[in-house]
């Protein structure tokens, strides 16, 4: 099935992103292990290639509902299916014990746990490895770094910018809804690890 999503995903995006360093960047995507690793390791899409479906679900919904006369197909594109790249190379699918409860033997069952190389943050880590192959407009750049929301943790220290990224952005806010939206409804019961 990853061939479908990966497929799905680069059609999107050749049809979309026009802009200087697209190929290269697809090139370094399919080194890393972004189109075969999980989107968390058990809220959502916590399975193998959760990581694009979850993004192709965010794309969707983005787009679907609301791109508005005078967006960007190509900064709809570039947000909605990179947003998350920060992940790529994130987790590491291992094993654990867990008890069988209906024969109180001990099994190992596979689980993802994070592994992180390059501990940037989640949606600054994001617009850093994208910025590495293209060049984003400011307005995208906010959008990819605030797409958590409330959620993100720098938030917590009580900041400002993320309110003024949603006040002067409103790509920020609408990856933001499609972000929550494809995540809490439309994923819900993908959150088994699959093997």
């Amino acid at each position: 099935m990853e061939n479908a999503y990966k497929d799905e995903f680069t059609g999107i995006f050749k049809e979309h992103v026009a802009r200087d360093g697209g190929e290269k960047l697809l090139s370094w995507l399919s080194g890393t292990d972004f189109f075969t690793a999980p989107a968390s390791t058990k809220y959502h899409c916590a399975c193998e290639s959760g990581l694009v479906m979850h993004s192709l679900n965010v794309y969707k919904v983005l787009r679907a509902k609301y791109f508005e006369e005078g967006d960007s197909e190509e900064s709809f594109a570039l947000c909605g299916l990179l947003h998350d790249v920060c992940k790529a190379q994130f987790y590491k699918a291992s094993t654990r014990n867990v008890k069988n409860d209906e024969t109180g033997q001990w099994e190992k069952k596979p689980f993802y746990m994070v592994e992180d190389a390059f501990p940037y943050g989640h949606g600054e880590k994001s617009v850093y490895l994208v910025e590495r192959f293209v060049r984003l407009k400011p307005a995208e750049a906010m959008a990819i770094r605030w797409h958590m929301g409330g959620f993100d943790d720098s938030v917590k220290g009580g900041g400002f910018a993320l309110s003024t990224a949603f006040d002067r952005c409103p790509l920020a806010v609408k990856l933001h809804l499609a972000d929550l939206e494809a995540t809490y409804l439309r994923e819900h019961g993908t959150s088994e690890m699959r093997r």
